[in-house]
């Protein structure tokens, strides 16, 4: 269950702060998160939310309760490129940055589980660095 927003006009590094805000959590403390946030970037993350929820009931007939936001992607979309004039004929370039957002849902039980620390067998690592045996 994804939806897709492509090309909105925000940079992408404001708008991934509204999506680490919500990775993870369940649906309805996401809307309720995006609906009190003083970021310009909430409402369409909001709006996007609710497209996902609903291409979730459409295609596969999931309910709203069981749905967690499983992931959410900000990526870079077009650069429109704009000349702000100078003193003395000089000219800079204005970089005006646009955001692609992939939301993508899952039901409670699909929830990524933590991924085990690599490390030696049988042994715990202290804080102090020294390594103590089981």
């Amino acid at each position: 269950m994804k939806a897709y927003l492509k090309n909105y006009r925000q940079a992408p590094r404001k708008m991934r702060i509204i999506g680490n805000l919500i990775k993870g959590k369940s649906v309805e403390q996401a809307l309720m998160q995006l609906k009190f946030l003083v970021k310009r970037g909430a409402e369409p993350i909001e709006k996007l939310l609710k497209s996902a929820i609903a291409n979730a009931k459409t295609n596969s007939g999931i309910d709203s309760a069981n749905l967690i936001v499983k992931n959410i992607l900000v990526d870079g979309g077009l650069v429109l490129r704009r000349v702000e004039r100078k003193a003395r004929g000089s000219a800079n370039i204005l970089h005006k940055r646009m955001s692609n957002i992939i939301i993508e849902l899952a039901t409670n039980n699909q929830q990524p589980t933590k991924k085990k620390l690599k490390g030696q067998k049988g042994k715990i690592v202290n804080r102090k660095s020294s390594v103590v045996s089981k």
